[in-house]
């Protein structure tokens, strides 16, 4: 049975409404949490982007059951792996053990604002390998100093260690980074339902570790409601990873995507209340070997009227699978 989770999303809900909604998501029965980290919304109608570690820190304290997870933060560019090794051992202590720190190579959307520029795919790779090297290394505690090629390490030590490490994920899209996810993490993150990309995970070392997937829904009793909120604040999405990486800021994604119709979206986004819709739309993850998936419902103002819905008949629907 796979596990279905809630996605606190912060491009499209304040600090305060988003510790909200996980505090509902644990009452509804959801099995676990997952959070995005952006600079940044995709588009400017979605209309927010509060500092993630800050809103789980809160999540922490105002839950008491539901996981909670990264989804993802980039180690690299915004922030130092040594201070992303920092957060999460912080946030494990307060969570009681239920945090997980789920890492990627990042968006230019979110890391330019730092002036440092946004490097090529494989320099990208080349430094999520050497953060996760680093954090790992902290999270075994004891002084850690690193000389590699894109980062420096002096002795650092974590001073607040929980008795067990944060386990790690690592976003994957490709063999490259399906090949760093075997090696280094402890679970696999993806956004797409491909089975090639659990195949190559699995290949690299990744056999026997959790999968964990996502999706965006946009539940609405009126569905023609649903699906022009699907394409007013997610049409992004439509523009894949290898675009979705590199364009720098919502005036952008809102031009790339100036051509994708409600239509389009609604045939990548299941939209409206029949729950046929929603189990067709989550079947092929868990059909591709992922064990979890957590479930994104688009528009920030639309949350506390999914969750009854959720509660009574997605969550009971989903767990069939």
């Amino acid at each position: 049975m796979v596990q279905i989770g809630y996605t606190m999303m912060t491009e499209q809900a304040g600090p305060r409404d988003l510790v909200d909604h996980v505090v509902r998501a644990e009452e509804t029965g959801f099995d676990f949490s997952v959070t995005s980290d952006h600079y940044a919304p995709w588009l400017a109608s979605q209309g927010h982007a509060p500092y993630a570690w800050s809103v789980l820190g809160a999540a922490a304290q105002a839950t008491s059951r539901i996981p909670l997870m990264t989804y993802v933060t980039c180690p690299t560019v915004r922030y130092h792996p040594a201070i992303v090794a920092q957060k999460a051992a912080t946030l494990q202590l307060l969570s009681q053990g239920r945090f997980r720190l789920g890492l990627g190579a990042g968006e230019n959307l979110n890391e330019h604002v730092v002036g440092h520029g946004w490097p090529g795919k494989s320099t990208r790779h080349e430094m999520l390998t050497e953060a996760l090297e680093i954090i790992r290394a902290l999270f075994e505690g004891g002084k850690v100093t690193y000389h590699g090629n894109h980062f420096e390490v002096d002795a650092a030590k974590l001073w607040d260690l929980p008795e067990q490490a944060p386990p790690i994920g690592v976003a994957v899209s490709g063999e490259r980074s399906c090949e760093i996810a075997g090696r280094l993490a402890d679970l696999v993150i993806a956004t797409e339902p491909k089975g090639e990309l659990i195949s190559s995970f699995e290949k690299h070392g990744g056999k026997g570790k959790p999968r964990v997937g996502q999706l965006p829904i946009c539940y609405d009793p009126d569905r023609d409601a649903a699906v022009k909120r699907a394409h007013d604040q997610f049409r992004w999405f439509a523009g894949g990873w290898k675009v979705n990486s590199e364009l720098p800021d919502p005036d952008g994604f809102a031009g790339a995507t100036q051509f994708v119709r409600p239509e389009d979206v609604a045939e990548t986004i299941p939209c409206g209340d029949n729950v046929d819709d929603f189990v067709e739309a989550v079947r092929p993850y868990a059909e591709a070997g992922f064990q979890e998936i957590a479930v994104v419902q688009v528009g920030g103002d639309h949350q506390r009227e999914f969750f009854d819905w959720a509660g009574k008949k997605l969550l009971p629907a989903l767990r069939e699978l």
